[in-house]
């Protein structure tokens, strides 16, 4: 690869984040021995906060970042070219009328499906077997059996077949589970056995005995799940979120599990995050929250570097970046 002046990149960090999103110096310069000859080419800024932000955006040709400043963005980054996000939603970025026709948004989806799969897999069990109940009726110091029938054979609906849809279908369908798929276009790959579109989600929903959120969060999907929806759901149905909160009406979800109509649900997406101390999610019974940490694991930034080191390469070679976001669909 021919020599050429080092490119800059703004690593950007928040205190207020997990700290599995924190980047050291150290973590970074290993990521760039990683790959060696494309280590050469970059240079990179931490920046923690916004502090010292618009000094680097003078030289910044790339930002990694999960909320890139947007204010004047052009007139501060003049050399700015792309954007990646740290994670694979955008919608908080939404609408992208801040965001320069000449620079690309890349996102990191494809990064969450090993994680997801194991949640999945998880929630499918629990809710199965009537754990959430159990649980309760521990913390009560109560003895009351519930017996539950092997999960194979029963049939899940997954909604969004992208990087987390795939891992829901293959928790479900390790299991011995059915799978169906609805998308925006109605096509899905492995593991579906049949797949949808979202515009005939109502006549899907009653076939399920378990229903995996996992589609992105735009215009089109907000409040795809409604009370009229949910109610679509057989008794004993249980559902799993794992994609974005206000897919979901929870406030109907909570009614339905407190008067008994579904088994049992899982959500890992909250809004807002962290869930308010006050909130009835966290007395609803049947239902287990788990704080937003169903799809990443602690080498998050290592995973994220690797991947971003392969977009670097096209990046470098003049070739289109993968993961590119549409700025009209929002992913």
């Amino acid at each position: 690869m021919p020599k050429s002046p080092a490119h800059h990149l703004i690593i950007e960090c928040f205190r207020a984040n997990s700290g599995i999103y924190h980047v050291t110096p150290a973590q970074w310069a290993a990521a760039a021995r990683r790959h060696k000859a494309l280590g050469k080419r970059v240079t990179a800024t931490i920046v923690w906060d916004r502090e010292g932000i618009d000094e680097a955006l003078k030289t910044a040709d790339m930002m990694l970042t999960p909320n890139p400043p947007r204010e004047r963005l052009r007139e501060r980054a003049p050399r700015l070219k792309w954007i990646q996000n740290r994670g694979a939603g955008i919608n908080h970025l939404m609408p992208l009328d801040w965001l320069p026709d000449d620079i690309v948004l890349t996102n990191n989806r494809g990064a969450h499906g090993a994680k997801c799969e194991d949640y999945c897999t998880m929630a499918l069990l629990m809710l199965a077997t009537h754990m959430p109940a159990f649980m309760a009726q521990q913390h009560a110091r109560q003895w009351k059996a519930a017996f539950s029938a092997p999960i194979a054979g029963k049939t899940t609906v997954v909604i969004g077949f992208g990087d987390l849809g795939s891992a829901a279908g293959r928790a479900a369908k390790k299991l011995g589970m059915k799978v169906l798929a609805v998308t925006r276009s109605g096509k899905a790959g492995r593991p579906a056995d049949a797949a949808y579109k979202v515009l005939r989600l109502d006549s899907v929903l009653p076939k399920a005995d378990f229903v995996i959120v996992a589609t992105p969060l735009t215009e089109e999907t907000r409040g795809l799940m409604t009370r009229e929806r949910l109610a679509l759901l057989k008794p004993g149905a249980a559902l799993i979120n794992v994609g974005r909160a206000p897919l979901v009406d929870y406030d109907a979800l909570r009614d339905m599990l407190n008067g008994g109509q579904l088994a049992g649900a899982m959500l890992d997406v909250h809004d807002p995050e962290p869930l308010p101390a006050d909130s009835p999610l966290w007395t609803t019974p049947n239902l287990i929250v788990t704080p937003h940490v169903s799809c990443d694991n602690p080498r998050y930034m290592d995973i994220l570097f690797d991947r971003w080191f392969e977009n670097f390469a096209r990046f470098v070679a003049g070739k289109p970046l993968v993961n590119r976001i549409d700025r009209k669909l929002g992913y």
